[in-house]
């Protein structure tokens, strides 16, 4: 039997907070975090295949999806900002211990919520979710370094390159040996949510937070070690934003870090779903026994 998948609304912070949830919420909890320029629409199939034995949640980070889209001058768009909002939905639904799924600018935001609370994380799924500068793949990175560095007109034209529907297509597509498996449905999705108006501007604004990241990776490395926190890397190997570099990079600090690389690319749950599935099911299986 299929568990259903609602469709809810928080408020956290005086910020509507828009999340899918499915499964028994006594079950273990796995949440999900989704990467840009997407929302938890990434894992409207995935959600399903997991949530006969977990309970799942899946949100949007403020500014993405069906959450609230605050002015840059009411919010400040920052990966800190936006790791606060999922730690408050968290307390709010009750929910202090979790695996994660994190993907793209999900990792960032999972590994935030890792350091304040180690103890809550109970194991980490990565697709395609960096936390070593070797898997920065050029030459996409250069232009957000470079635009990180220096905003002006001549580095922003490339940031604004990366808002269009071609490049958000390219996303999805690139990398895939059968991009029939991908339905245009995902980019026609995403790109009207990033062709709001005003939105250019918050997606600049977290271009420009990004090299804080790369900033936090010490001490992230630092809580791998500590922690031994199982981890399973299920990696798109043709990504072009996240190369498969960076996947095995998580054997430095974890070395029984479980890696899987898989013939695809940045969203590797459209063309691998069922592979991707199966590896979570058997390692949340035998990590969380």
């Amino acid at each position: 039997m299929i568990s259903a998948t609602h469709h809810r609304t928080a408020t956290v912070n005086g910020l509507e907070v828009f999340y899918r949830e499915a499964g028994d919420r006594n079950a273990p909890t796995v949440l999900l975090l989704h990467g840009f320029p997407t929302s938890s629409h990434m894992f409207r199939r995935l959600i399903p295949a997991l949530a006969d034995r977990y309970h799942v949640i899946a949100p949007d980070h403020i500014g993405f999806g069906q959450s609230a889209m605050p002015a840059p001058q009411d919010f400040p768009y920052t990966f800190d900002a936006l790791a606060e909002v999922t730690s408050g939905l968290l307390q709010h639904l009750g929910v202090d211990r979790f695996a994660m799924y994190v993907q793209d600018y999900g990792a960032p935001i999972g590994w935030r919520l890792a350091l304040r609370h180690p103890d809550r994380v109970t194991a980490i799924i990565t697709q395609n979710g960096n936390a070593y500068e070797e898997g920065f793949a050029t030459p996409f990175w250069d232009g957000v370094f470079a635009y990180a560095e220096a905003p002006g007109p001549d580095t922003e034209a490339a940031m604004r390159g990366a808002l269009t529907l071609e490049t958000t297509r390219w996303q999805y597509v690139h990398g895939v040996a059968d991009p029939s498996l991908v339905s245009p449905d995902n980019w026609v999705h995403d790109q009207a949510l990033l062709d709001r108006p005003g939105n250019d501007e918050i997606q600049l604004r977290l271009f420009r937070d990004y090299p804080t990241n790369v900033g936090l990776y010490p001490r992230v490395h630092q809580y791998f070690r500590d922690s031994r926190v199982p981890l399973l890397a299920v990696w798109g190997a043709n990504d072009a934003i996240f190369g498969p570099e960076g996947a095995k990079a998580f054997s430095q600090d974890l070395p029984d870090a479980e890696i899987h690389l898989l013939d695809s690319g940045h969203f590797a749950l459209e063309s691998h779903l069922e592979a991707i599935t199966e590896h979570i099911r058997g390692f949340l299986a035998r990590v969380l026994a």
